[in-house]
């Protein structure tokens, strides 16, 4: 991957390749041309011909250097706003043709993030561990468990990075605590302790249960902590040019 960046870094230094530029208030303007993750990569690049040339050529160098080939059945070009003819690059690439929002390293892409849709693989991996779960006899000691252990940390992922929704918080704790309870949806149980009392820790009589809420401030507080500390970081960077408040500041 070191390899491939090196050979993305120059061509866009010859300027053979062009990514996007973010633009914002301040003067300097940073340009995003891909991006690595282990084997998962993204490329951008502008509706042209000849740029989109270049990078099948750096592909080619690539795949004969270093012996890898491209998946194109799990590779997806995916047009923004503005795209002419999104058939040049998939005939090019030999790679079908995707849309926006999806999904990359387990986060929505593309979608806004206020929209309670985002949330949706959330949900439907608490029901699927919820169906595989239902189909033993638990004690409410067994429930206590697996509710702490996995059940409770399904959104952490999400939850680091996004301020949960109300309604979707309601809706996930009431998972919860049915499952708590023994409700399973066939039949209801009575819950017998306030849900807040339950998500006190033990020493004040609770469960040591976590609020989503609160469990998603501490996250989304790591994170602003991260951007002070991580002064070189790209998302960093990547943020403070597109608002411009953060420039120039020292803490």
């Amino acid at each position: 991957m070191e390899a491939l960046g090196s050979l993305i870094a120059k061509a866009v230094q010859r300027r053979f390749i062009r990514g996007f530029k973010i633009e914002g208030r301040g003067e300097i303007e940073n340009q995003v041309s891909h991006l690595l993750f282990v084997d998962d990569t993204l490329l951008f690049c502008e509706d042209d011909e000849e740029q989109l040339n270049f990078w099948k050529y750096i592909i080619m160098c690539f795949e004969l250097v270093s012996g890898l080939k491209i998946n194109v059945q799990k590779s997806e070009v995916i047009p923004v706003v503005g795209t002419m003819d999104v058939n040049r690059a998939t005939s090019l690439f030999g790679c079908k043709v995707g849309k926006l929002p999806t999904s990359y390293l387990g986060l929505p892409f593309g979608a806004p993030n206020k929209h309670c849709g985002v949330w949706d693989s959330i949900k439907e991996r608490f029901k699927r561990k919820l169906a595989v779960w239902k189909k033993h006899c638990l004690s409410k000691g067994g429930r206590l468990v697996l509710l702490k252990s996995t059940i409770s940390n399904l959104p952490i992922y999400f939850m680091s990075l996004f301020v949960i929704l109300r309604k979707v918080r309601i809706r996930l704790e009431r998972i919860q605590r049915d499952f708590l309870w023994g409700d399973l949806g066939d039949k209801s149980k009575i819950h017998l302790v306030k849900w807040s009392n339950v998500c006190k820790a033990k020493n004040f009589g609770g469960l040591g249960i976590r609020r989503l809420y609160s469990l998603n401030q501490a996250l989304l507080g790591k994170c602003l902590w991260r951007f002070f500390v991580e002064r070189e970081s790209l998302w960093r960077k990547i943020i403070c040019e597109s608002s411009g408040r953060w420039r120039g500041l020292d803490y």
